[in-house]
């Protein structure tokens, strides 16, 4: 059973939270970064993404960019700006989206519980990515960016929630974007207890958005030894299944394979049932897919019997359309490191896919049906890998609105 516990959390005073909080530091480029904070000395960014206030030519992964990230975040700490908790606490954390809200709870757990696969994971993680994590984490002492952890549905875990969302926040609706952030704190002995008597009866706890973070936690984990007990724990925000969001995860190819597009075009409906669109295409359901080539869109329908597989993985549209398209007839073999292919979240709408295209920068896109949480959760507990880019969570969570000290 995966364990909990509360921290002393070090977190952005009242006044200056809404000046400090940051999209994740994955999911913008550092010249989108540089933009947003231009204007903005107290922004996370300038600890999570370093290297926006560097000269441009710096590599990411250079040792001033870690260096010059601890300078900020000890500069944040000195000044006042982020403050820490005077005893350990647990965090409600509840994001609105237009008509979307969930409500988590901010926690640590152990490392021993994610070795353990009492806290499940369902992607490979890539070593690069890894390393600037645990390089991250070292020069700051700290943990930065919570890692989200699902779990399956409990009454009475979001009872425990609901009821101390009805007290007063600490901070209420700071906007990030077109997402609302609101935080409670829960500190009080009895609460606290409670709360970790509810969790501990979980079965696992479920990585939705952060392997690198949760894999980086575990070799810092390693180096300190048992000794620092904080760096034994990662920081995680937990909620439940039914209110995760996956929005879907789309797929853009730079050429086709030396096919012409009609050729291409030929050979995909040999495959799946092919029918030309007058507007974009969003899939509806499971085994549907978007098709953008040569400035037309097409509705691409699996074979029924890919969609009922027995193992959970080859049913995942993700898998149908690289085993019965993108390999064999792209030739792209490991979607991880072929330059070939990229990946657009989602949120960007398929607008972007169709712009990528028509600007010849790349040949062709397909939009992909969002993949489902209760099949994250199968293949997680049969203790497979999804492939790359399977899921995008959305709504993000912010950094910099609660971090994780470690010890010295």
């Amino acid at each position: 059973m995966p364990l909990i516990r509360p921290f002393r959390g070090l977190r952005p005073a009242a006044e200056s939270a809404q000046n400090i909080i940051a999209p994740p530091y994955d999911v913008l480029t550092a010249n989108e970064a540089r933009a947003l904070v231009a204007d903005a000395p107290d922004n996370f960014l300038h600890v999570s993404k370093p290297e926006i206030d560097l000269p441009a030519d710096v590599p990411a992964e250079d040792p001033r960019v870690y260096a010059k990230g601890a300078e900020n975040f000890k500069r944040l700490i000195r000044d006042g700006l982020l403050r820490q908790d005077a005893r350990p606490c647990f965090y409600l954390y509840r994001l609105r989206r237009a008509d979307h809200v969930q409500t988590g709870i901010v926690v640590t757990v152990s490392v021993a519980d994610y070795e353990a696969n009492h806290i499940r994971k369902h992607e490979l993680t890539r070593p690069d990515k890894e390393d600037d994590r645990v390089r991250h984490m070292e020069a700051l002492n700290a943990q930065t960016g919570p890692v989200l952890l699902v779990y399956p549905d409990d009454r009475c875990a979001q009872q425990l929630i609901a009821k101390q969302s009805e007290t007063a926040p600490v901070y209420d609706a700071l906007e990030l974007t077109d997402v609302e952030h609101t935080l409670w704190v829960v500190d009080d002995a009895e609460t606290i207890s409670a709360v970790r008597q509810v969790f501990a009866a979980l079965p696992a706890f479920y990585i939705a958005d952060g392997h690198h973070r949760s894999a980086a936690a575990a070799r810092v984990a390693v180096r300190r030894g048992r000794e620092d007990d904080a760096a034994n724990h990662f920081l995680a925000v937990l909620f439940p299944a039914s209110q995760t969001q996956i929005l879907d995860y789309n797929r853009l190819i730079r050429d086709l394979n030396g096919l012409f597009p009609q050729t291409f075009l030929e050979q995909v409906a040999r495959r799946f049932s092919v029918s030309e669109q007058d507007q974009p295409v969003r899939p509806a359901v499971a085994g549907e897919f978007g098709m953008y080539l040569a400035g037309r869109w097409y509705r691409l329908r699996a074979a029924d019997e890919w969609l009922h597989a027995d193992d959970p993985l080859l049913c995942l549209d993700i898998s149908i359309l690289s085993n019965y398209l993108i390999q064999p007839l792209l030739g792209i073999e490991d979607v991880r490191r072929d330059p070939r292919i990229e990946f657009v979240g989602g949120v960007r709408g398929l607008g972007e896919l169709q712009r990528r295209v028509d600007s010849g920068e790349m040949a062709v896109a397909f939009s992909i049906y969002p993949t489902p949480l209760s099949a994250l959760i199968a293949v997680a507990d049969a203790g497979e890998i999804m492939p790359p880019k399977s899921t995008w969570f959305e709504p993000k969570l912010a950094d910099g609105l609660v971090s994780h000290m470690l010890g010295t």
